[in-house]
């Protein structure tokens, strides 16, 4: 096994089984600053995330990413504009499996997230979508392909529901005491 595959499973055992857990918010985002690709100025990571490969994992300004998430880079980026928010216990993947394939050989793509996005509580985002500026994914939902600017999304599979406002001006400056 080649060091730089022991290193980066080294800092992602680190980050999610014992510093995650820490109610220090700045031992948590110091780490992840290291850790990760990007980390904005004012983002909120809450304890409890995980990070697969965090050197695919850019963050933008001011995102809040709720307690309980999961952000799997393993293979391919996932990218969030300024002030997202990302509810408790969301998922979002860039690698799964292709069910066609007779070697269940890997399947996936990098993950987009537009500034103001906001994806709720439990949702779950699958490889290869691309959330517009503004979007809104409802609770519990899944998003199998991208979703338009401005558009309101639920179910599973997701489904357009509805339209956001265009005139967002809101930045996030969320930072609960002990999360």
């Amino acid at each position: 096994m080649n060091s730089k595959i022991i290193v980066g499973s080294i800092l992602s055992y680190s980050y999610n089984q014992i510093i995650s857990s820490l109610p220090s918010r700045k031992i948590r985002t110091a780490y992840l600053k290291a850790y990760l690709a990007q980390v904005g100025t004012g983002t909120s990571i809450q304890m409890g995330c995980k990070f697969l490969n965090g050197r695919k994992v850019y963050l933008g300004d001011r995102n809040v990413i709720n307690f309980g998430c999961l952000l799997d880079g393993r293979h391919y980026m996932i990218k969030t504009g300024s002030d997202v928010s990302i509810g408790p216990e969301a998922t979002i993947l860039t690698l799964g499996h292709d069910p066609q394939s007779p070697e269940f050989a890997d399947k996936g793509g990098d993950v987009i997230i537009g500034d103001r996005a906001w994806i709720a509580y439990r949702a779950i985002i699958l490889p290869g979508v691309t959330i517009g500026e503004g979007a809104v994914i409802g609770a519990g939902s899944v998003v199998s392909r991208s979703v338009a600017p401005y558009s309101i999304v639920a179910g599973n599979p997701g489904k357009v529901i509805g339209e956001r406002s265009c005139n967002l001006t809101y930045q996030l400056n969320y930072f609960p005491w002990l999360l």
